[in-house]
């Protein structure tokens, strides 16, 4: 390491930026070459700092070098993570990374429920050179038996030293007790690397386990004046075609897609996902249709059989209506109400029941605000697109009766926004 002006990085400002680091073992070099160095292992940053300025100064450097490798083989372990987005439910998506000596030996993300979790997977490519070496996992390690064996014995009979992970498990079964079963076998282990983005990564997962429920996104696409479509229905097409093309990638990574019956009868979508990719997977598709509408003939009635269809009702009062749905797949959900309106807190409890983790929400306008109104959408894809189309009829993203103030309006949180071709995507979580 060379020498660095001292005045550049000062302690005060180490500390302000890292806190203290619980127990690093690091080299402290002195001198104008490098040639004295000091040892210090199992202390903290505040001891160090507060007793010498210079060595202070040089401990800063060599934790800093540290803490930015572990950074770097978290977010490998959180990309890996992301490459199953979608494909495990009801598990959550989990990525890990094995190194040793600064080098990657085992990389491993968990696929599908049933298969290997990231930990085994990457506890194989790394074999017998797992001994020793430290393991970056994006979720707590599970210590219960489920259709695999947990990971923690795997970790444990592997010999890692180290264990780095992101955030811990929201799953009662594990909820810290995959850590501390590592810890009570000699591993050191931490936590919080990287936990806010670790956490966002599973947002699917940890709504469904904590509330037995599916996460909730409300997807609209509008004009700049907040038009869905025209005053004569007209709605293809609002935005660009780079904008269609993401939201078919939002369908890919979603167990399920929601519309109501208005939007089945006003524009037969299909709701399925077309990409030209081998991995590309179809929604199963959740019809709110309070009175049995769904016409025989519609593109999701014809392809039931070949893309799952889940249709809720109040209660089945045509029954050769409801036979004829069912021989071409569709499975009829009966909620016991009247009328038109689905309660759709149940609809999103049988959802979870059935292991469902996300719902993307393309409804219309009436679906739209009754699913705001109780607070069922967790967040939001709003795509703007720069056309103007008028009209006092022409319908916009959230019907129903408004509320009567401004200061009742639904604030957005998190607020991030990105260009699609021409198009603009506001992305937010209503944060209920």
């Amino acid at each position: 390491m060379g020498v660095i002006p001292y005045r550049r990085y000062s302690p005060r400002a180490f500390k302000a930026g890292f806190g203290v680091i619980p127990e690093p073992t690091v080299k402290v070099w002195m001198g104008e070459e490098g040639l004295f160095r000091y040892v210090f292992a199992r202390h903290t940053l505040y001891g160090f700092v507060l007793k010498s300025r210079e060595i202070g100064f040089f401990y800063f450097v060599e934790v800093l070098m540290d803490k930015q490798n572990d950074l770097q083989y978290m977010n490998l372990a959180l990309e890996l993570a992301s490459r199953a987005r979608g494909r495990t439910s009801p598990n959550p998506i989990v990525g890990a990374v094995i190194v040793k000596d600064q080098d990657i030996i085992g990389r491993g993300y968990h696929k599908r429920a049933g298969m290997p979790h990231a930990e085994v997977e990457a506890l194989r490519e790394a074999g017998h050179l797992a001994q020793g070496a430290t393991l970056y996992v994006s979720l707590e390690p599970c210590c219960h038996q489920g259709r695999t064996p947990p990971c923690t014995r795997a970790v444990i009979e592997a010999g890692i030293k180290r264990v780095v992970i992101a955030t811990l498990d929201p799953n009662p079964l594990v909820a810290g007790k995959g850590m501390t079963t590592l810890q009570q076998a000699g591993i050191t282990s931490e936590v919080g690397l990287l936990q806010d983005e670790a956490k966002r990564l599973n947002e699917f997962f940890f709504k469904y386990i904590q509330e037995q429920r599916p996460f909730v996104t409300l997807k609209v696409a509008m004009t700049l004046d907040g038009r869905i479509a025209s005053h004569k229905g007209d709605s293809r097409w609002i935005t660009s075609p780079v904008a269609r093309e993401y939201v078919h990638h939002l369908r890919n990574a979603y167990d399920a897609i929601m519309v109501g019956i208005g939007t089945v009868l006003a524009d037969d979508p299909q709701l399925n996902t077309r990409l030209d990719m081998e991995d590309r997977r179809d929604p199963v598709r959740v019809i709110i249709d309070g009175e049995l509408d769904l016409p025989l003939k519609s593109r999701i009635a014809q392809s039931s059989h070949q893309q799952p269809s889940l249709l809720f009702c109040n209660k089945v009062k045509r029954d050769s209506q409801a036979q004829a749905l069912q021989e071409l797949g569709v499975e009829i959900i009966e909620l016991g109400g009247e009328g038109s309106m689905v309660p759709l807190e149940p609809v999103l409890h049988e959802l979870g029941r059935r292991g469902f983790c996300s719902l993307l929400l393309e409804g219309g306008a009436e679906l739209n605000a009754s699913m705001l109104g109780r607070r069922l959408v967790d967040k939001v894809h709003w795509m703007v697109a720069p056309k103007i189309i008028g009209g006092r009829t022409a319908p916009g993203p959230v019907g129903g009766p408004g509320l009567d103030l401004m200061e009742q309006a639904l604030e957005l949180k998190d607020v991030e926004y990105e260009r699609l071709g021409p198009d603009v995507l506001f992305t937010a979580y209503t944060g209920w």
